[in-house]
């Protein structure tokens, strides 16, 4: 059996307008994929960053 690790994050925008909540099992990962999504409007990060 395998062992998996899964983690729940909230993540907000700079002016604390929006949250966004999510589930990863590489969190480090994610949150750096968040980042480069800033300003592409396809994306949520991006729309409402």
């Amino acid at each position: 059996m395998k062992d998996h690790n899964y983690f729940v994050y909230i993540t907000s925008n700079p002016g604390k307008t929006v949250l966004y909540t999510g589930v990863t099992n590489d969190l480090e990962v994610r949150l750096q994929q968040h980042k480069e999504n800033r300003g592409k409007p396809e994306s949520f990060a991006g729309k409402y960053y």
